[in-house]
């Protein structure tokens, strides 16, 4: 390899991680930011999304945590009813949204609750759980999901048109995923490469 191709690979490289850290500091600050200012209205639902169901063999904490963060609301009366979004999990099988389901009404959740259990991605929990929340006359939504992951939700809702439909309010779950730091490593390295392949194909705008 010549100096000069070496040198343009490095460069290459260097921009790359540049643009990688800034989309993780970027990340980070609005996950800060989310957990310092919850929801203050009250809302008609709160939306949860959904994340792997299972982990070595038990409910994977980084949904439940999620599942925890919207029964605090109900509990709290910031909202009347849960919805949990989340389909088949291709690493083990389960649907997401039955898992979530299981969760709540184990740890004692006897309200008003809905499920969507077909979406495969986040983009998907947003536009298919429209239909599921207008048929219930839900007019306010909290979406509930990871601090890290709520940078691009919130883009997200905002190019499908949820917050058009919706008086939208974001929660930030303040899960083991959060708390645990290989937990949170993983999943704040991941979601900037998710952020560029939904930039990528259009999604973010």
């Amino acid at each position: 390899m010549s100096p000069r191709l070496r040198r343009g690979l490095l460069g290459a490289a260097a921009v790359l991680l540049l643009g990688y850290a800034s989309i993780h500091a970027m990340v980070w600050r609005h996950a800060l930011a989310r957990l310092a200012a919850p929801p203050q209205r009250p809302a008609d639902a709160a939306l949860i999304l959904g994340n792997r169901a299972y982990k070595d063999g038990r409910p994977n904490p980084c949904l439940t945590g999620r599942v925890d963060a919207g029964l605090a609301l109900a509990k709290a009366g910031t909202v009347r009813q849960l919805v949990f979004s989340g389909g088949v999990d291709s690493e083990d099988g389960r649907i997401e949204a039955e898992v979530m389901e299981q969760h709540a009404r184990g740890a004692g959740y006897t309200g008003a609750l809905l499920l969507e259990p077909v979406s495969q991605s986040t983009r998907e929990n947003l536009s298919m759980s429209r239909a599921v929340l207008q048929a219930a006359g839900v007019r306010s939504v909290v979406i509930v999901t990871e601090p890290y992951h709520l940078w691009r939700a919130e883009r997200l809702a905002h190019a499908t048109g949820f917050d058009r439909l919706f008086d939208v309010q974001f929660a930030a779950a303040p899960s083991a995923c959060w708390q645990q730091w290989g937990m949170a490593f993983k999943g704040a390295l991941r979601e900037p490469l998710a952020i560029v392949n939904n930039a990528a194909n259009g999604y973010l705008h």
